[in-house]
């Protein structure tokens, strides 16, 4: 059966280990790395707020992507901080308003499309961003205030990978 966690070895040995290398010779600082990814991430909900849709999405998992290589290389470094999980958090958190905040813009200056439910985007579209970005970030939330109480979190099915490749995708 395939799990999470033989994924996460997977990417781990053949992109995290690699491509930490590769940013450890340029010089970046794992923080660094976690602000180039905000400034990704930022350029992809231009372009989705533009209405360049796939470009976006495109850009938005490159700026995604970085979030696996800035903890491998700080582990790489043996620059492990407290700090770092946190700006990584907090940039994390970022990302995911950022990347919506492009969708409701999108919504609400894009073209207002029919819908077959008796809507059309312009009305439900800013809503559904809106739902999207609360039920993101309530995810996040509840599984780091479960663990400041000591309870074991690690279940559901849309942990933030699957969630950005979901949105990504969409």
């Amino acid at each position: 059966m395939w799990h999470r966690d033989s994924l996460r070895g997977l990417l781990e040995q053949y992109y995290e280990a690699p491509v930490s290398a590769g940013f450890d010779k340029l010089g970046f600082s794992p923080n660094g790395v976690t602000i180039l990814g905000l400034i990704v991430t930022l350029i992809s909900a231009i372009f989705i707020s533009l209405g360049m849709l796939l470009v976006g999405g495109i850009v938005m998992l490159i700026g995604s992507a970085l979030d696996l290589i800035d903890g491998g290389l700080a582990r790489r470094l043996g620059k492990v901080s407290n700090f770092g999980a946190l700006l990584d958090s907090v940039i994390d958190r970022f990302q995911e308003a950022l990347v919506f905040f492009g969708v409701l813009i999108y919504f609400l200056t894009g073209p207002c499309d029919s819908l077959m439910i008796g809507f059309d985007t312009c009305s439900i579209g800013p809503v559904l961003a809106y739902s999207a970005f609360i039920g993101s970030v309530m995810v996040s939330y509840l599984r780091a205030r479960s663990e400041g109480l000591g309870i074991d979190c690690k279940i559901g099915i849309m942990t933030r990978p699957e969630r950005v490749i979901a949105v990504g995708i969409g």
